[in-house]
């Protein structure tokens, strides 16, 4: 399984509900990184994502988005092959 890594801060619901729908697909392990903890991440993730909200998913070396881009991703059947299922 390809891993995944998620820009977070502690109270996004949208964070919250991206973890949840990759749990529901298996996923048991995500690499999260508090940008709220640590201001140099946010520029990290704004640097690689051109986006300033969260979440910003990671799955492998390609970046899905935010919680309504992975939803999309999982509705068109494309979730599972990128992760590796």
């Amino acid at each position: 399984m390809n891993a995944v890594r998620m820009y977070t801060t502690l109270v996004c619901p949208y964070c919250m509900r991206a973890k949840a729908l990759l749990k529901d697909v298996g996923v048991s392990d995500i690499q999260e990184i508090r940008v709220d903890l640590d201001p140099a991440q946010r520029d990290a993730m704004i640097a690689s994502t051109g986006r300033r909200t969260v979440p910003q998913i990671f799955i492998g070396e390609v970046h899905v988005g935010g919680f309504d881009d992975l939803r999309a991703l999982r509705e068109r059947g494309g979730l599972d092959a990128l992760l590796g299922q």
